[in-house]
């Protein structure tokens, strides 16, 4: 009977993470919708959107909205489904402005012998993580949620939150889980903290610390239990990305590792993301192109002949000093691209790999 319940609570949170990234139009979603001034993308994705951290899939490019940022006051959005039922916004451009139009496709331009290529934001915004990498300083330096109107610790769509800062009226906050540290395998040095997007909400009334009375939240979309220390952080800081990326290969001099998954594996594949440790310190820019390496494993020769480092006998493997009788070569084994640059460590999508990628391998100037 165990065993049947665990099989039944599987298959049912199996089908919640499959749902996790499909778009849910809100009951109350309008067919169209008259752009203002100071709307953000966020902001109008989420009068459509239960999700509005997924907007790039709602924002996809089409040949009425050429560019979701060239959105301007007094554009018309209409809420439309394709062919496939899946919805999108489509536009009815302010006759006076300038119109722009992007190939849905990669394109290349030669520029002083140097290859730019541009991909559009919607080839890889599926596979985007909306998580975040802070210091201790900056972590310290952040409001977060002192409790609940409820007093639950399982949170729920529509209800309220308190946080311990005056927040701004009507606004939108992101909440989010500390998660894990992460440690330079080079350096042994922290790059910060890991930490990921548990749920949205807008102010309902701005609090007075002064007076100890924390703001309110109502909570709006949720991806995860909401616990009490959660931090939050207005949703534009970090969320937003360009529309197209030119993506340009790193110096030959360049070299970093791997140092994270997002999906918690220790190897992943094509179009998952993952941390590098390397960022603004580094001349890391968005858009950077690496090639992702290995190094050979390591031989040892022994009175037997040659073996492997890791399978040779200790005194074989103590006389020498680099772990290896032979420089072995490092093979490439695919691509990523950078999409979110912090001061020491870099966040990236795996754009091709020939076999699953692992944490600690190598990044450097494609060949």
């Amino acid at each position: 009977m165990l065993k049947k319940i665990l099989l039944t609570f599987s298959l049912f949170a199996c089908s919640l993470i499959s749902l996790a990234d499909e778009l849910t139009i809100n009951d109350n979603a309008p067919k169209t919708y008259v752009v203002i001034k100071g709307d953000t993308l966020w902001d109008i994705s989420a009068i459509f959107l239960k999700q509005p951290w997924l907007w790039p899939k709602l924002w996809r490019l089409n040949p009425e909205i050429n560019n979701p940022h060239l959105i301007y006051p007094g554009d018309i959005i209409t809420l439309v489904f394709d062919e496939k039922g899946e919805p999108m916004l489509v536009l009815e451009p302010v006759k006076t402005k300038p119109s722009y139009k992007w190939s849905p496709n990669i394109r290349q331009k030669d520029k002083d012998d140097s290859s730019i290529k541009l991909l559009p934001l919607e080839v890889i915004a599926p596979y985007m993580k909306y998580d975040h990498l802070f210091s201790e300083e900056q972590l310290e330096q952040l409001p977060y949620v002192v409790g609940t109107d409820e007093g639950y610790r399982l949170s729920i769509d529509n209800f309220k939150v308190y946080v311990n800062k005056d927040l701004e009226i009507s606004k939108t906050y992101a909440i989010y889980n500390k998660g894990e540290e992460i440690i330079d395998p080079e350096t042994e040095e922290s790059l910060g903290f890991y930490v990921d997007l548990v749920a949205t909400g807008q102010v309902l009334r701005s609090g007075n610390m002064s007076e100890n009375e924390p703001a309110t939240l109502k909570v709006s979309t949720v991806k995860r239990e909401i616990r009490s220390g959660n931090y939050v952080v207005p949703v534009h800081e970090g969320q937003m990305y360009p529309s197209v990326f030119t993506m340009k290969a790193v110096d030959k001099s360049f070299r970093g590792s791997i140092v994270k998954a997002v999906n918690g594996g220790r190897e992943f594949g094509k179009l998952e993301v993952v941390m590098i440790n390397r960022g603004h310190e580094h001349q890391v820019v968005v858009g950077d192109v690496m090639s992702i390496k290995r190094s050979s494993p390591g031989v040892v020769e022994t009175s037997t002949g040659p073996q492997y480092t890791n399978e040779a006998p200790r005194w074989d493997r103590m006389l020498t000093s680099d772990g290896s009788d032979y420089k072995m070569p490092e093979e490439p084994l695919g691509e990523l691209m950078v999409f979110k640059v912090y001061q020491q460590a870099s966040m990236a999508v795996i754009l091709r790999t020939e076999k699953p990628a692992r944490l600690q391998d190598i990044v450097a100037a494609p060949e």
